[in-house]
């Protein structure tokens, strides 16, 4: 077996053009966030993305008695503590009994203290729709100032959303989109769930991706996703595998190329994923919405690698510091 290609912080490094833009785009993550709360019809004010929360949950991740020896050393307790949001994607909360399938599984691992080892936010679609830094950032500051101004900046949007287009004709990313359309219909907790980008694991990169056993597609189809989830969890436990792809060549494995696919890198299960029925958190605690799912939040062992990867970390944090500014004049010492 090769051995895995090591981490090098150059992976993550932003020139200087990025940087400037990655400005711009902080501040109109602070106006969308500060207007979130018109702009979604609510009491609060939301994240900048996946903005609706259908639940949130405690869970356990338990390691595999198999996992390879190299890697004991990262998981060195049988089991750990999880705090799990599901969303979805969309930057407004949209009141309608269909959303689109864009789906969030975002973990929170935790130690036997309530210590925070690491985030992991992850997604139903494995691949993001572009590699440019430049033009994500420059997309998604006319996002946000579209959501503000509305029709005004209709225009920009248009422009920048043309040069996100020719990426998206990858093998990788069409073959996903015909899968997540075949599936849109789908119960959230039968999908698997994916790292977009690379973690790090020590010195080594990897991909993650979560396999749901025995959830049943069909199940909850006339309800709307909060309630089919509240459902499922009254009555069943939810179990799903980690697997994890290592790095071991750029041309396979590429680190900052999102719109296509690892090859030729084997799946290796870690451990297990476990909610158990009866875990569902309080749907209406304050604290729900305070969440952070920041993966430079994490241990530097697993944390985030790659450039697009990079501007998560300014743009949660924009987006929380916002949140439980506005939160706190809103609704007082509740969000704190």
């Amino acid at each position: 077996m090769p051995q895995p290609l090591k981490y090098n912080k150059k992976f993550d490094e932003l020139n200087e053009e990025e940087k400037k833009l990655l400005e711009i785009n902080k501040r109109s993550i602070a106006d969308f966030v500060e207007q979130s709360s018109s702009i979604s019809d609510v009491n609060y004010a939301t994240r900048n993305a996946h903005a609706k929360t259908y639940a949130a949950t405690e869970g356990t991740f338990f390691i595999d008695q198999n996992i390879p020896e190299e890697l004991l050393p990262f998981f060195d307790n049988e089991k750990f503590d999880l705090t799990i949001r599901f969303s979805n994607a969309h930057l407004k909360i949209k009141n309608t009994e269909k959303d689109i399938p864009a789906y969030g599984f975002a973990i929170k691992v935790k130690d036997e203290n309530g210590g925070l080892i690491a985030n992991f936010p992850l997604v139903n679609f494995p691949l993001f729709p572009t590699n440019s830094v430049s033009h994500f950032l420059k997309l998604f500051t006319a996002v946000n100032r579209f959501y503000i101004k509305k029709w005004s900046s209709i225009f920009s949007l248009a422009s920048q959303a043309v040069k996100i287009i020719p990426a998206t004709f990858s093998l990788s990313f069409v073959k996903n989109i015909f899968k997540i359309l075949s599936k849109r219909n789908d119960f959230i907790l039968s999908f698997d769930y994916h790292s977009v980008g690379a973690y790090r694991l020590g010195d080594n990169m990897i991909k993650i991706k979560l396999v749901p056993l025995s959830v049943n597609k069909k199940f909850g189809r006339k309800l709307k996703i909060k309630d089919a989830l509240k459902n499922y969890f009254q009555n069943n436990d939810y179990t799903a595998e980690v697997l994890i792809q290592f790095c071991y060549d750029l041309k396979n494995q590429p680190i900052n190329k999102l719109n296509v696919e690892w090859k030729n890198s084997p799946y290796i299960k870690i451990g297990e994923v476990k909610i158990n029925k009866g875990s569902l958190l309080d749907p209406d605690s304050c604290t729900n919405e305070l969440l952070s799912f920041n993966p430079f939040e994490s241990k530097i062992f697993f944390q985030p690698v790659g450039k697009i990867q990079k501007l998560r970390d300014e743009a949660y944090k924009v987006s929380m510091q916002t949140r439980k500014k506005i939160n706190k004049l809103l609704h007082g010492k509740s969000y704190e």
